[in-house]
């Protein structure tokens, strides 16, 4: 059976551990990824994400990078921003506090995903991540305790040097019918 036709910008895309230190990241082009996740569906439109920002150069950058995991410190201080995804996980103390919505996990992960396609479709490469000190972070930045410091994004424009190709388990081992762990096939078996 041939593989399912999905966009090219979805099936290139990678990971990279190489970025470009000369690339500046344009405002604009900043700008339309944040807005992209800023569009992402939510559970009642409750929008239950925020990021932190840096570009490379600036001073939040280089509070950041500090601390970074040495894993990570070896390639993500050359991306061209760094951008920190948090998520609410319980409703504020404010009286007027959004309230609190069990998806917000999953509400900010779409929010990234979408911020990580915009920046593919700018030509910009983008490398998840999760190896820097959360609680450092949430102190430095500020993040109020009914909020989560959830992933680290670097982005900017990759240099390719993984040239391994990319592999994802088959669909029959992620898609299910009626009952998990008998795979969904698309002629209705």
């Amino acid at each position: 059976m041939a593989e399912p036709t999905i966009l090219p910008l979805l099936r290139e895309r990678r990971s990279v551990r190489g970025y470009d230190e000369t690339h500046e990241l344009a405002t604009d082009d900043l700008a339309s990824m944040l807005e992209a996740a800023r569009w992402a569906p939510s559970a009642g439109n409750s929008q239950p994400w925020a990021f932190l920002v840096g570009r490379r150069g600036d001073v939040a950058h280089h509070a950041f990078v500090e601390l970074l995991a040495p894993s990570v410190r070896r390639w993500a201080p050359a991306a061209s921003a760094l951008v920190f995804a948090v998520h609410q996980t319980a409703s504020g103390p404010e009286e007027d506090a959004p309230l609190y919505s069990d998806y917000a996990a999953y509400d900010l992960g779409q929010a990234v995903a979408q911020l990580c396609v915009q920046a593919g479709a700018l030509g910009l490469s983008c490398h998840q991540f999760a190896a820097f000190d959360h609680d450092g972070l949430a102190e430095l930045a500020a993040v109020p305790p009914h909020w989560s410091v959830t992933t680290g994004i670097a982005v900017g424009l990759g240099v390719v040097s993984e040239v391994a190709p990319r592999t994802r388990r088959p669909l029959a081992e992620i898609a299910y019918g009626a009952r998990f762990g008998r795979p969904w096939f698309r002629d209705g078996c």
